[in-house]
């Protein structure tokens, strides 16, 4: 049965890191690659969970204006060679570090995230709504195979979510409605502050986000107004 609030959708954005595609298993696998390479014995999934811890203090700095809008390729580099330091790490030169820092250039969906997206562009636009810059987010497009009508982001309005002007992006260019456009997301926190801005919200669960045994919880019903298991649920009850 078809949700009856989805007829007034006419734009889906996404949340791309952890909704879209799987960063940690991405980031552990392509470390594994530099280790063997390197001789490198170190906990690779230990190392992605910092350099993924790091992300959110680096996007607080920037939002309360302790250093100028910077890109998120720039955060992720600066970030980096702190997390090379910690886990001790020495001898890579810097091109090699550059290199390994777009590894978010080259993250791989979930198994359900081109499919999904494929029947949902049938029906709707859809969008990224992402804190990533927009030569990330177009690389791991074509990476990944990823068929977004457009790529809109952080940085298309130099604000970082949950800053309101983020989540107004969508409705002000496509001349919508708040409520004509609908935010997917597996982050509570991200549809919470999209809501607040008229937005509909539409939570897809992604119980190996951060790996195995740290599932997230499925929110109760009503607290979104869409709640799905992956893109193709999703689609279903959109009816494309």
């Amino acid at each position: 049965m078809i949700h009856p609030s989805a007829a007034s959708i006419k734009v889906l954005g996404f949340d791309v890191f952890g909704t879209v595609v799987d960063w940690r298993s991405s980031v552990i696998a392509k470390g594994e690659q530099l280790g063997q390479a390197k001789g490198i014995t170190i906990d690779w999934a230990a190392f992605a969970d910092a350099w993924r811890g790091a992300y959110r203090p680096s996007l607080d700095r920037v939002q309360k204006g302790e250093q100028p809008w910077t890109k998120l390729d720039n955060l992720h580099r600066a970030s980096l060679e702190q997390i090379l330091t910690q886990f001790k790490i020495e001898g890579l030169r810097n091109d090699e570090i550059d290199h390994f820092n777009r590894i978010w250039h080259r993250l791989k969906p979930w198994p359900d995230s081109v499919a999904g997206l494929q029947r949902l562009k049938t029906g709707f636009v859809i969008t990224t709504l992402s804190n990533g810059n927009i030569s990330l987010l177009t690389n791991m497009a074509k990476h990944a195979g990823l068929p977004w009508d457009c790529i809109l982001c952080a940085e298309s309005v130099r604000h970082y979510k949950p800053d309101a002007e983020v989540y107004r992006l969508i409705p002000e260019l496509f001349d919508l409605e708040p409520e004509q456009v609908m935010l997917l997301a597996a982050h509570e926190n991200d549809l919470q502050a999209a809501q607040k801005h008229g937005l509909k919200t539409g939570f897809v669960h992604r119980p190996l986000e951060h790996g195995s045994g740290k599932a997230s919880s499925i929110p109760p019903a009503g607290t979104f107004d869409f709640v799905a298991k992956d893109f193709l649920d999703l689609a279903d009850q959109l009816g494309v």
